[in-house]
């Protein structure tokens, strides 16, 4: 899916590999800007219903054009293909806009890995979606992401102020990303003791009945008790509700988040965010599907480290595969039991 045209000398991808989605245009990005490699991506998204590129990859190729002052051509709506050739990464206070509902967080994510190798501080704000569909919410990045990072000896702190639901968006939120010593590898075999859970319902200009019926489908799917449940209401454009499920061991955490939408049951929404939760405590894998994902490139930062996690995803593999290509280190996936992996490089 790879090749390196000499005569250009771009390392050119086939952006349509493995799921064909956003994620190959984002790995490449930030795998880019860390090694300093010019890339083409072509077929970009090119598995999906619409191909091409839509405002929230947009935002992500500008976003990195800017920390790292690079020369790109082809960055234009519906666009299949891209030329970025990255230059020196620069830490500053920056302030993306996506324009739409589309995610910050995976905004987010294609852009930190980089300034957080730098001893420079920056800070970056965010606008768009924060709570969407297929991506991680703002909460899943606060609660589980980062506290990975922090074992990791990089220290991330965030904020939110407006939150963003579909299909306004208009979310707002910040992220200040402090020098920290290089960064370290990651060691987690097991959950370690369960310190605390939590279920927190997120509401946004919808009927009161929502989060009561929510918590009353959940509580006897979780047999948590009522304290362990809570409600809060936000403000934004757009209405909104997620269910979020959170668990935090001694070495880690899972967040499980579930998106209301309109003409969706409040109870279809708890029971799937329950159904989750069920899948997740059936393992003793310490760390998540979604989550195993995003460590990949931060372990490839810190040049090693092991995690066990659940059966991995089409995505996991697809983000091995990409970073392989860019450092010329290369995984292991082994599976030790039924419904658990060891990824370690």
């Amino acid at each position: 899916f790879y090749r390196v045209d000499i005569m250009s000398n771009l390392l050119q991808i086939d952006g349509s590999y493995g799921e064909g989605g956003g994620q190959i245009l984002r790995t490449s990005l930030t795998m880019s800007m860390l090694t300093g490699t010019p890339i083409q991506i072509s077929n970009i998204r090119a598995k999906r219903s619409k191909p091409g590129l839509k405002a929230q990859h947009l935002a992500c190729i500008h976003a990195a054009q800017t920390i790292s002052n690079a020369e790109i051509s082809g960055a234009k709506p519906n666009s299949q293909q891209i030329i970025f050739r990255p230059n020196s990464i620069k830490a500053g206070d920056y302030h993306f806009r996506i324009g739409t509902a589309g995610s910050t967080t995976l905004l987010m994510q294609t852009v930190a890995p980089a300034l957080m190798t730098l001893n420079k501080k920056s800070t970056m704000i965010f606008e768009g979606g924060t709570h969407t569909q297929w991506a991680p919410t703002y909460d899943f990045i606060a609660q589980a992401y980062l506290p990975m990072l922090r074992r990791m000896g990089v220290d991330i702190e965030v904020n939110i102020e407006r939150y963003g639901f579909y299909p306004q968006g208009g979310g707002q939120w910040s992220a200040t990303i402090k020098p920290s010593s290089p960064i370290q590898a990651l060691k987690v075999l097991e959950r370690g003791e369960l310190l605390s859970q939590k279920a927190v319902i997120t509401c946004c200009k919808i009927p009161e009945h929502v989060p009561k019926r929510e918590i009353l489908t959940l509580l006897p799917h979780t047999q948590w008790s009522a304290k362990d449940f809570k409600r809060q209401w936000v403000n934004g454009l757009a209405g909104g509700n997620v269910i979020s499920l959170r668990l935090f061991y001694e070495n880690c955490s899972e967040v499980i988040d579930t998106l209301g939408r309109k003409g969706l049951a409040s109870h279809i929404v708890a029971n799937n965010a329950a159904k989750l939760l069920r899948q997740y405590l059936k393992t003793d894998a310490p760390i998540g599907e979604y989550l195993a994902d995003q460590l990949l490139l931060p372990m490839a930062i810190a040049k090693g480290g092991v995690f066990r996690t659940t059966t991995p995803s089409q995505h996991t593999f697809s983000n091995r595969k990409i970073i392989e290509v860019f450092t010329g280190q290369y995984f292991k996936f082994e599976k030790v039991s039924n419904n658990m992996w060891e990824i370690s490089l």
